[in-house]
């Protein structure tokens, strides 16, 4: 029989597509065949490994596959984690320089992550997203889970967090016990709500009791799982936090640059815009909007377009979509929502 880790690398090289780590194994569990003297199971194996092995089938037999239903939680799971698999990479994020290196060093690290193993290093998992709503960092979630062709598993703490003493400690031990049973990104969203100071004055004992069992987790956590932890209120996290995480990444507004790669991105998908489209006073009057609200002003845009039949987006019509935004930041604002 094969061993628990040739069938654990026989399935991470499958969900990764990574056919010549999958035949390699595969070789190893029909020579272990052989060597116990399971000599008929040996022959089927290096029979189908042969017929899987060859240049067309290297290309085709084995390509990423998308993760399976298995990954789908029930009982208290599923009350606890929502399952997505996204196709979203990290070139489709619109991000700062500093941002765009720091993703790229996570992203070459898990994927050589059994070399930095080798060595008795950890590769980077465990994050801290800081910055204003709609600036890419949930969107960066789905990216590294589809770059690295993993689930994932986004927390509801909504669920988590409850009255009775001892039960979101309870309920974060079975989500960090889900870490190490399936690998993915798991995502913990306004986690403000649960890393809050322990100084607050409006602080009690249960709140404090959970976030002592979330800092020793997070200290704790071995597995191969990816930890990211977004939260638009930096200001109400507990210091002793910070130093449970990797990497921090602060996400800020989008630059007049990155403002425009994020209009031409969204037009660029649909019908384009007319030939005298105006950027620059898009880009100027767009100052202050996050990467999401200039999107969907994009998307607003497209859609009126489309039901008034014209086949190209008028630069007036995306700057009232534009104004409409700025007006409801501005709202906003003044109202204490953001």
């Amino acid at each position: 029989m094969a061993t628990s880790n040739q069938l654990r690398s026989l399935l991470e090289s499958f969900i990764e597509g990574n056919n010549a780590k999958f035949l390699a194994v595969a070789k190893q569990i029909a020579a272990h065949e052989a060597k116990i003297g399971h000599s008929e199971v040996a022959k089927d194996l290096k029979k189908l490994i042969a017929k899987g092995g060859g240049e067309k089938n290297r290309k085709t037999n084995i390509s990423a596959p998308s993760p399976t239903p298995i990954f789908h939680k029930s009982g208290e799971l599923a009350s606890l984690i929502s399952t997505s698999f996204p196709k979203l990479n990290l070139a489709k994020l619109v991000l700062n320089e500093k941002l765009i290196l720091q993703l790229d060093r996570i992203r070459k690290e898990q994927h050589n992550r059994q070399k930095i193993q080798s060595v008795g290093l950890s590769p980077r998992r465990k994050f801290l997203l800081l910055g204003p709503p709609g600036t890419g960092k949930t969107m960066t979630a789905s990216a590294l889970a589809g770059e690295l062709k993993l689930p994932l598993f986004s927390i509801r703490l909504d669920s988590v967090i409850t009255k009775y003493m001892g039960e979101a400690a309870s309920k974060l031990r079975i989500i960090f016990d889900e870490l190490k049973q399936n690998r993915g990104v798991y995502l913990f969203d306004e986690f403000d709500s649960i890393g809050s100071s322990r100084s607050a004055t409006n602080d009690v004992g249960e709140t404090r009791r959970t976030l002592n069992t979330l800092l020793q987790l997070i200290e704790e956590d071995t597995s191969e799982s990816l930890i990211l932890c977004a939260t638009n209120y930096p200001e109400l996290l507990d210091v002793a936090l910070f130093r449970r995480f990797d990497d921090v990444l602060k996400y800020v507004l989008p630059t007049k640059d990155e403002r425009f790669k994020v209009v031409r991105n969204v037009l660029s998908g649909y019908n384009g815009f007319d030939a005298g489209f105006n950027y620059e006073h898009v880009l100027n009057t767009s100052e202050g909007l996050s990467q999401a609200e200039i999107t969907r002003a994009c998307e607003d845009a497209v859609k009126e377009a489309l039901l008034a039949d014209e086949s190209k987006v008028r630069v007036e019509l995306l700057r009232q979509f534009v104004d409409e935004k700025k007006a409801f930041r501005t709202l906003s604002v003044s109202e204490g929502v953001i």
